[in-house]
């Protein structure tokens, strides 16, 4: 599987780290995996306040990207990562979905980037791109009601929509119990680190051994 960032998109400060991770388990929970889950959710209520989350680094740049990029009021449609630091710093576990989706969004508060999941198996061609999506196309998005494109940026292949940049993935490739293989891709902004992305990737390799996944090349960053 490849990835590649289209130049009009990169002009707009968008970039990703991304990994395949292949035999995943995603039917059961391992002891390690809830511990590692846990160790990230203390990290950030040791590190982060709701009070102050706001003017994080990392943060700002999330927020400054979905108004001047994306037109999006990120106090009314939060970052999706900065969804699920609020809802740890107000005291709530985070979600339980299945066993990839929570370590993917145990990494997720942990580097506080945002982070798509999807099924290998369900992905159609080999080749990934991040470009502008073009008249006609249609997003068919988890929990929602399919939805005409208007110059949004987005991850596709030549017959897919797997993902609007960077919130919402496609029903299309979600992650269910049989998932088996994994593409991991992290989504950066202009602002933040590269090497933040790199590390969420390969910390997110780790989580997903614990249900006995292996990657079986080196992250990549596009």
């Amino acid at each position: 599987m490849v990835v590649t960032v289209v130049n009009e998109a990169g002009e707009l400060g968008v970039f990703v780290a991304y990994d395949v991770v292949l035999g995943v388990d995603n039917t059961r929970y391992t002891a390690e995996l809830e511990e590692e889950i846990s160790l990230a959710v203390a990290e950030v209520r040791q590190t982060l306040s709701l009070e102050t989350l706001k003017d994080h680094p990392v943060v700002r740049a999330y927020r400054d990207f979905y108004w001047r990029v994306l037109g999006i009021d990120p106090t009314k449609q939060r970052p999706a990562q900065e969804a699920l630091l609020r809802r740890v710093l107000r005291g709530e576990p985070l979600p339980r979905i299945s066993p990839v989706v929570d370590a993917g969004n145990a990494a997720s508060v942990k580097y506080m980037v945002p982070i798509g999941l999807y099924d290998l198996a369900k992905i159609r061609g080999g080749v990934l791109r991040i470009r502008m999506s073009r008249k006609g196309e249609v997003f068919r998005p988890i929990g929602g009601s399919p939805y005409e494109l208007d110059n949004q940026i987005v991850l596709a292949s030549d017959s897919q929509i797997l993902h609007v940049y960077p919130y919402r993935d496609s029903v299309e490739t979600k992650i269910d119990p049989s998932t088996r293989d994994v593409l991991v891709v992290v989504a950066g902004v202009r602002g933040v680190e590269e090497e933040r992305l790199v590390k969420t990737a390969y910390y997110l390799r780790k989580l997903l051994s614990l249900l006995g996944g292996a990657a079986p090349g080196e992250v990549r960053l596009v």
